[in-house]
């Protein structure tokens, strides 16, 4: 349709002002997109002015409204065209942004109410008909596209306020002479007019807000309204080059106007581009301060925490596809639930100011109201008409009485009263409303999620991609699989299946990387080979002669060896390959599934977009017996026994792998020293807390 596309964010700023708050425009094309940020609103009109001298079919979506309700147009005796002509007749600016806009909204005030409906007076003096603080107004507040996008979870500002967040009125009042002059000079202005080689439209950038966040977590420095115009170019650009953009034009026209790309939010949503991948972590994320040698957990927890953020891109998915994924940015209701009031039971509904005390006899009406089939027409005062559990209240309907509590004649129904005012009935939105956040970025979708989303009518979500975590096994005496022959100095590889399998438990994509020998050349072509976001690897991180890993590691990549003041697994390697984060877990599967549980998992959490995993633990009775001292926390492999006693396995031993098994969760054991006995209280962390089950 077009050769390019420009989105404008206007700005009724008095100063000629840059950065936030101010004029940015943004051109899209089969080259990319170009934004510029332009001082003032004079130098952005001769901007749009070149762009529509150059030749190109161009549409110009500009962030403001461009019309008013169709009751205030009404009584000003004027259509859109008439209201623009009427702007440009009286609205001055001057090249420092000096402008009269609050005198135009008082005028139209004393044409339309007198002192309203505009309001928001942002000077020190006062202007007559020109309210400071939002008045009562019979008009309405809302265009029918703004209420549409009101009931689709957007939050469109009121053309009527002039100051503070959101000031719509006095961007439209500024812009609205603006588009008059380019329709003079040859523009087309949609939905008013036929689509031209130039044609002007309302655009509404929030459609984007999730993914201008997500972009601005990539690009900090980046000002959001820059953000806004380069992904909204972008998105329509991408619509526009495969076809799918005319669907958005097509709405019957109005002389309210209508904001384009309205009720196709998830299909402008899905053009936004996904090629710019988030920020990778440092290199040196991983270093500890110079002088640091034994690392409490809890000091290493919080340095991982700090270093760490999610890696992933954002892609949109169906939302009965999105079973285990991350949400990305939170999920905002469609239509409120449930979309109408209704009955919680079959029964009878009347008018309840139609009721008193004592015996009630309603005649009953025609018909009857029933899920899916709603009654049509109003229920008379004092009478009253059958109703079905999920049926929408019919008009004239605000209570229910039980049909259990009921008695028929053939014509009437009779019960007993007083009864409750809207007794048995559910509201709109009683459970959650249209445009509320009804689930939260970071949070691991499940099947309740899915039905809530449906319900909701939120078809699609935005997603991190999976996070994919490779698994590398090393050591000479490692058997790589158990079908295989061992000779008795070699032991079958138990961390790879074990990691891997906890991997798939947390919801990530485990990718197996096999085994290598003690050979860096091997490790190191194997790691090069490696298409994950993260590795794990086991054995090998600690600095003995045939501790490859953590050799390889520091030689060709950046490894910072952490000591952790932890039993079992003190060795802790964490490093970046070629970008990639590294995590050396123990040899010993004892140490290597403690040391996953403990730090892979939060880390790989946050990485992965679902935020820090605290662990999840409480307090019970001891049932055993140890002496512990101070400079190192413990992990006690742990089950709870059928008095909800903590009991733990019989040896400490790292090498002791049925102890894993046999066990339901851990103990913690704090850093300080501590004695327990039969009773003691301790920390018990069930396996279900930390992601095994």
């Amino acid at each position: 349709m077009f050769d390019r596309i420009a989105i404008l964010d206007w700005s009724a700023a008095g100063t000629p002002k840059t950065g936030k708050d101010s004029i940015w425009l943004a051109v899209a094309d089969a080259s990319g997109v170009r934004s510029e940020n332009i001082p003032t609103r004079m130098q952005a009109e001769q901007r749009l002015m070149a762009l529509m001298g150059e030749g190109d079919r161009l549409l110009i979506g500009v962030d403001f409204s461009l019309s008013l309700p169709a009751a205030a147009l009404d009584r000003l005796g004027m259509d859109a065209f008439g209201l623009w002509q009427h702007l440009a007749a009286h609205h001055s600016d001057t090249d420092k942004n000096a402008s009269n806009y609050r005198d135009i909204a008082a005028d139209l005030n004393q044409r339309l109410e007198g002192d309203g409906p505009f309001w928001g007076n942002g000077t020190k003096a006062d202007i007559p008909h020109l309210p400071r603080t939002k008045p009562a107004s019979a008009l309405p507040e809302w265009r029918a596209c703004e209420e549409v996008a009101r009931a689709n979870g957007l939050n469109p500002k009121s053309c009527w306020q002039l100051a503070g967040a959101g000031s719509v009125g006095a961007q439209s009042l500024t812009g609205m002479p603006m588009i008059h002059r380019l329709r003079e000079d040859g523009a087309t202005v949609w939905p008013f007019d036929p689509i031209s080689r130039v044609t002007v439209a309302e655009v509404y950038p929030s459609i984007l807000s999730a993914e201008v966040r997500a972009h601005l977590t990539r690009h900090p420095d980046m000002v959001p309204d820059q953000a806004q115009v380069e992904l909204l170019a972008q998105a329509l650009w991408a619509m526009n080059a495969g076809g799918t953009l005319p669907p958005l034009f097509e709405v019957e026209p109005s002389q309210e106007g209508h904001i384009l790309g309205l009720n196709h939010q998830l299909a402008v949503r899905a053009a936004v581009p996904t090629q710019t991948l988030p920020p990778r972590l440092r290199n040196d994320c991983f270093a500890m301060p110079q002088g640091v040698n034994w690392v409490p957990v809890d000091a290493a927890l919080s340095k991982l925490k700090d270093a760490l953020h999610p890696i992933k891109p954002i892609q949109n998915i169906q939302s009965h596809q999105a079973q285990g994924r991350i949400l990305a940015a939170d999920a905002v209701a469609r239509r409120s639930n449930p979309p109408r009031p209704n009955s919680a039971v079959d029964g009878y509904g009347f008018a309840h100011a139609a009721t008193g005390e004592g015996p009630q006899k309603l005649p009953l009406v025609q018909g009857r109201a029933a899920a899916g089939q709603p009654f049509a027409g109003t229920v008379p005062h004092g009478a009253a008409v059958r109703i079905l559990t999920g049926a929408i209240l019919p008009d004239g309907v605000d209570t229910v009485v039980l049909e259990e509590d009921c008695a028929l004649d053939g014509a009437s129904v009779i019960f007993d009263a007083p009864v409750k005012p809207r007794a048995n009935t559910r509201k709109a939105g009683e459970d959650v409303e249209a445009g509320q956040t009804a689930i939260r970025s970071g949070h691991i979708l499940r099947a309740p999620d899915i039905a809530l989303l449906s319900a909701l009518g939120i078809a699609e979500v935005q997603v991190y991609q999976p996070l994919r975590v490779g698994v590398l096994s090393t050591g000479d005496e490692i058997i790589a699989r158990p079908d295989m022959d061992a000779l008795p100095h070699q032991i079958f590889d138990a961390n790879r299946p074990m990691l891997l399998s906890l991997l798939n438990g947390w919801g990530y994509a485990p990718v197996d990387l096999g085994h290598c020998k003690d050979d860096p050349k091997l490790i190191e072509r194997t790691l090069n080979k490696a298409d994950v976001d993260v590795i794990l690897t086991s054995g090998g991180a600690s600095a003995g002669d045939e501790d490859h890993v953590s050799h390889l590691l520091r030689t060709k990549g950046t490894l910072s060896s952490w000591r952790i003041a932890l039993k079992p697994g003190r060795p802790l390697a964490l490093a970046m390959w070629n970008g990639t984060p590294v995590f050396g877990l123990p040899g010993n599967p004892v140490a290597a599934l403690v040391c996953a549980l403990v730090f892979a998992r939060p880390a790989l959490s946050l990485m992965a977009g679902s935020g820090w995993a605290e662990p999840i633990g409480f307090t019970v009775p001891a049932a055993f017996e140890k002496r512990k001292k101070a400079g190192r926390r413990e992990y006690l492999r742990a089950r709870l026994n059928d008095q909800g006693l903590a009991e733990v396995f019989k040896s400490e031993g790292s090498g002791r792998i049925s102890g894993l098994s046999w066990a339901d969760g851990l103990v913690e054991l704090p850093d300080e020293a501590a004695e327990i006995t039969h009773g003691t209280p301790v920390k018990y962390i069930p396996y279900a807390m930390l992601g095994l089950r």
